[in-house]
């Protein structure tokens, strides 16, 4: 059982308590606070007044690993807390919320292009609004389910078809999903459900047709021993009544429409597997350039989807091959590239060290060597706050703005790699050259501030015969 926070505060100090000693009289303190208070010349408990022991008191360790499990808690809530009132991308306050996207935004974001011309407005007077919408939908909602709630079901003969119709549809859903892989799980599940609703839905609308139909029964029926009884009348009381009865017999008799009401089969299975393929394909992201962990150096830390990279002084643990660079934070790309024209885009952001572009396949990479073409290199380099193109010698670099991301172009037919900004599509510098040799992907940086390569995204294209 937890104990309250007063319980861990120290009586002199009123913080959670540091390094705490326990005296003979069972009161508990800070090492530094009883320091303080007995240099002052008096040898008691500060609490009781108890004469100190001769010994010096010892240390109160269990307490001591309650109150550091507790100061790890409040630290740990404390950063939770703050990371989540942070923007993910840029890591600023998230102070403003887009009408347009419906999502909280830092004032980076805001002056982005993708936020530029949407309204926004302060997170305070937004989270009113989106209480009172939601508020307004869960409403809605409340009045559809009671709806729902008063539709009766329909007569046993449709509700069967309509069951072997939904059972027929999900065993060609299943035979489909099962040649997918296990990540599809959750789409088929959905669409389940969705036949399931439908099936729910058309029995429902059925149900309320036969009890249409059956009052109109019952009517006709009511009518008829009307007629009957009259015909077995008087004939004086017959023509009296006559005019009532024949007003009663004369009512309109409704129509109803049948249509529709069966289970939207194609709806379901219509080019199904198409349909999931491009909504997965919609959420996946497509990276035209991977990095090669068979090739960094030992203190680079590749991301798992090996699409960014950043440097730690601690060396990592891996194999002398090769391939690697063994003396600078260099890796390259999975591919080489050989012919054709490629780009990609490196989100530097906060990094102020480092190094892109480029690299023929025979660079040596077990040697300390500048990255300048006549060794094999066509890079920009970003260092001690110099922007520089590094030919023979490297050439400074004017830009207004410094670029947090940089465009790489290759264009190897034409022997030009080009670097661009892609903010306003600006070029930065170009080289030219012939190339004799594959061409890779080239990323250094001796900072812990990552280098991301951006994904792209991914066009589905129709091929119509």
């Amino acid at each position: 059982m937890s104990l309250p926070e007063e319980d861990l505060t120290c009586p002199v100090c009123c913080d959670i308590f540091k390094d705490p000693v326990l005296l003979s009289c069972s009161h508990s303190f800070c090492r530094n606070c009883l320091k303080h208070c007995w240099d002052t010349g008096i040898r008691q408990c500060p609490v009781c007044r108890k004469r100190r022991p001769k010994t010096n008191p010892p240390s109160n360790l269990a307490l001591k690993n309650v109150c550091e499990a507790l100061q790890e808690v409040k630290r740990q809530n404390s950063e939770q807390l703050e990371d989540k009132m942070k923007c993910n991308q840029h890591r600023e306050k998230l102070k403003l919320f887009c009408l347009v996207d419906k999502q909280p935004l830092c004032v980076v974001c805001q002056s982005s292009r993708q936020h530029k011309r949407h309204e926004c407005l302060p997170v305070e007077e937004a989270l009113l609004d989106c209480k009172d919408q939601l508020a307004t939908s869960l409403k809605n909602l409340q009045d559809k389910l009671k709806s729902l709630e008063r539709i009766h079901r329909t007569s046993v003969d449709m509700f069967k078809y309509i069951k072997s119709q939904r059972l027929e549809t999900e065993k060609m859903i299943k035979s489909q999903f099962e040649q997918l892989h296990q990540a599809l799980y959750h789409e088929e599940s959905a669409r389940l459900t969705a036949v399931k609703q439908e099936e729910e839905e058309k029995i429902a609308s059925v149900k309320v047709k036969i009890k249409e139909i059956s009052a109109e029964v019952l009517s006709a029926s009511e009518a008829i021993s009307v007629i009957q009884r009259q015909l077995k009348e008087d004939d004086m009381v017959l023509l009296k009544n006559f005019k009532v009865t024949q007003d009663r017999c004369n009512g309109k008799v409704l129509g109803f429409d049948m249509s529709g009401l069966l289970v939207d089969v194609s709806k379901h299975l219509s080019n199904l597997k198409y349909r999931v393929w491009e909504k997965i394909l919609s959420n996946v992201d497509y990276t035209p350039v991977t990095l090669d962990p068979n090739t960094a150096h030992p203190c680079l830390i590749l991301s798992d989807n090996l699409t960014s990279l950043h440097y730690s002084k601690q060396s990592g643990c891996c194999p002398d091959n090769p391939e690697r660079f063994h003396m600078s934070a260099e890796v390259v790309s999975t591919t080489a590239l050989d012919s054709g024209r490629h780009h990609w885009i490196v989100e530097t952001g906060s990094n102020h060290d480092w190094l892109l572009g480029v690299a023929s396949l025979s660079v040596r990479r077990n040697a300390e060597i500048f990255a300048r073409p006549e060794n094999g290199f066509w890079t920009l380099c970003f260092r001690d706050g110099e922007f520089r193109a590094m030919t023979s010698p490297p050439t400074p670099l004017t830009v207004s703005e410094m670029p947090k991301q940089v465009k790489v172009q290759l264009d190897y037919n034409k022997g030009m790699v080009s670097f661009i900004d892609p903010a306003d599509n600006a070029l930065i510098y170009s080289f030219r050259e012939t190339f004799t040799e594959p061409l890779y992907p080239y990323f250094y940086t001796q900072s812990s501030q990552p280098l991301r390569i951006l994904p792209e995204k991914v066009l589905i294209a129709m091929l119509r015969q």
